[in-house]
């Protein structure tokens, strides 16, 4: 890696925790700068402008939430054990530390969606990966015989999973109860296992 990208992977790492936690619009330069302790010049030495530093953020965070869940899904040998990792990892989601200020896909999309047309678009691209994701997993769980209820809708299955799971992450950080979490984890784990 050049210093140059190195550079920007610091930029990137020490700012992805901020745009996380204040938005896009809360983030300022002077809070790059003193995240960074670089200057505005060596910021845009190396990023065109704040929308490149909080596009790459966002995907910075979105990667390390990307990469528990795959290392945990690809320990499982069932698909329904690989749907199962979701609620399991999210019910204790704030243990995980994955990124402060929660989810960055939950905090992205509330800001992005009526006032940055670039970043709305990673998110939309984010959660219709996931989705397309939980629907080949059911699609082969009901291939492989694991998963036998009558009239499955893998993709309206697929799309309540993940508004559970992100409207759950929502209300425990709002109410800052995370037993919430925890509950309404165990009702996406029942959604799973009535699949059967």
């Amino acid at each position: 890696m050049s210093k140059a990208q190195r550079t920007k992977q610091f930029i990137i790492e020490k700012t992805a925790p901020i745009f996380n936690m204040k938005g896009y619009s809360g983030t300022s330069m002077s809070d790059i700068t003193e995240a960074t302790g670089l200057t505005k010049g060596s910021i845009y030495g190396n990023f065109a402008n704040k929308d490149e530093v909080a596009l790459a953020a966002f995907r910075f965070n979105v990667k390390k939430l990307h990469d528990i869940f795959a290392r945990e899904i690809e320990k499982e040998k069932t698909f329904k054990g690989k749907l199962l990792v979701y609620p399991r990892l999210y019910s204790d989601y704030y243990d995980l530390r994955v990124t402060q200020g929660g989810c960055p896909i939950i905090n992205t999309a509330t800001e992005a969606d009526d006032t940055h047309p670039v970043l709305k678009k990673k998110v939309e691209r984010v959660i219709l990966s996931w989705k397309e994701q939980l629907v080949y997993f059911i699609e082969q769980g009901i291939l492989l015989g694991e998963f036998k209820a009558q009239s499955i809708d893998p993709e309206k299955t697929a799309l309540t999973i993940i508004a559970m799971i992100e409207g759950a992450v929502m209300i425990a950080k709002i109410t800052g109860n995370l037993s919430t979490l925890a509950d309404i984890m165990l009702s996406v784990t029942k959604i799973i296992e009535d699949l059967e």
